[in-house]
């Protein structure tokens, strides 16, 4: 008799979506909300009135039943921008537990879960950015067992953390490689060897969020500066009018010579919104341009009008600019590794993460490009000839690894805080 699987739980700490659910649902994939918080301020009479509870945090898909105004925007709060909490960020700390809270109850089995064996307890993978700070991992692990003990006990017995970049390069089963991470918050440049190489890390401070940022000046510039404060309705139309140049310096003439070649109007499903580009159509280049290369020059006109560039890294003393390609920063973790280890570890280049999901429209072929094969082009132009290649479900690689890291790991072994890794029993 096969023995059962081990009831693993994967939880990806994303910048923007914050994906979960349970061993059972690697076929159809995981549930994904927001990674979010909302902070109501609401009477408890107006919420009787109303019907609904009076909550400090709310998460998931309630968020959008509490949201009466624009003004209501300012109390959502992303706990995860660039991947770290801060240690005092209690706002922060307050989301992140919801929305664990949340996605346990969400898919506890009950007392017998779906293979008809008694349930005592999910084995919990949670997948945090390569650059968490040690604090995080402890913060974490004093989340479970408080969420564990608030509900009565029974939805958690252990709790494990692995590096995003690792958990792709396991479901990738790839031994020696370069993830490339990209989320909405932050860029994680990760050589591995069987595990990270921490020395030669590079996380940037730019992801999908940097198309958005650059989506809304594009929108304002426009015309239409109300909706371009409005975060989720930027990311709707980025994905919408977004494309990746091949090269953006034949891209733009290209363009202005083709002026019906490109859409310009874009209406918005479900809503009454309808954005007219006109002759600006061009400019759906540079929301793709602008992750992959933010310090081209074209960029230097929305610099001078105050629009904010990625912010710098800062990396053992070494500060990593903010505006570096995609490609230099690749360069430049390869070149922090043995050299003799280079040439296995660039032989494989592996993409992960929404920020590089680019689509190339009939009839653009050769003008828009995947994201693929736009750094392949940007990597040869500074001297590395590879071939990266993007896994084929970018969103949810991270969970999916973190479930084959979980079941793989056997429950023998207990949390090593020297190796940060192994099995932490919640008491």
């Amino acid at each position: 008799m096969l023995a059962q699987p081990k009831p693993v739980f994967a939880s990806d700490f994303g910048t923007s979506f914050y994906k979960f659910g349970p061993w059972w649902m690697m076929k159809t994939g995981p549930s994904v909300i927001e990674n979010r918080g909302y902070f109501p301020k609401i009477s408890k009479v107006s919420a009787e009135v109303r019907g609904i509870s009076v909550k400090e945090v709310v998460v998931g898909d309630e968020v959008s039943e509490y949201l009466e105004s624009r003004a209501d925007l300012s109390r959502l709060y992303y706990p995860m921008r660039n991947g770290v909490i801060e240690r005092e960020d209690q706002r922060g700390w307050k989301v992140v537990k919801e929305l664990v809270r949340y996605s346990l109850l969400k898919h506890y089995p009950g007392r017998v879960d779906t293979t008809g064996i008694p349930f005592s307890g999910f084995f919990v993978v949670a997948a945090l950015a390569a650059q968490a700070p040690t604090y995080m991992y402890e913060r974490l692990f004093e989340i479970y067992q408080e969420v564990n003990s608030e509900e009565g006990g029974g939805l958690v017995r252990a709790v494990t953390i692995i590096p995003q970049p690792l958990a792709v390069a396991i479901a990738e089963k790839a031994v020696t490689c370069v993830v490339v991470e990209a989320g909405h918050g932050n860029t994680q440049v990760t050589p591995i060897s069987r595990d990270v190489i921490r020395a030669a890390l590079i996380p940037l401070n730019r992801g999908g969020s940097d198309s958005d940022k650059i989506t809304a000046q594009i929108l304002k510039d426009l015309g239409y500066s109300d909706l371009a404060r409005e975060e989720k309705f930027v990311r709707i139309f980025k994905e919408m009018a977004g494309l990746l140049p091949l090269d953006l310096n034949k891209a733009i003439p290209w363009s202005k010579d083709h002026p019906g070649a490109l859409q310009s109007v874009f209406r918005i499903p479900g809503t009454t919104v309808e954005i007219d580009m006109g002759e600006k159509a061009w400019q759906r280049f540079l929301i793709g341009e602008f992750f992959f290369n933010p310090g081209h020059e074209i960029f230097e006109s929305y610099y001078s009008r105050g629009f904010t560039p990625p912010k710098d890294t800062l990396i053992g003393g070494e500060v990593i600019p903010g505006n570096v390609t995609l490609a230099e920063a690749i360069r430049l973790s390869i070149s922090k590794i043995p050299v003799e280890l280079q040439t296995s570890v660039s032989r494989r280049i592996i993409l992960s993460g929404g920020a590089f999901n680019w689509s190339v429209p009939k009839g653009l072929e050769g003008i828009a490009t995947d994201s693929p094969t736009k750094l392949k082009n940007m990597l040869r132009s500074i001297g590395l000839e590879v071939d990266p290649k993007i896994v084929s479900d970018p969103q949810f690689s991270v969970w999916r690894g973190s479930i084959v890291y979980g079941m793989a790991v056997s429950e023998g072994i207990k949390w090593d805080w020297s190796k940060m890794e192994g099995w932490y029993y919640l008491s």
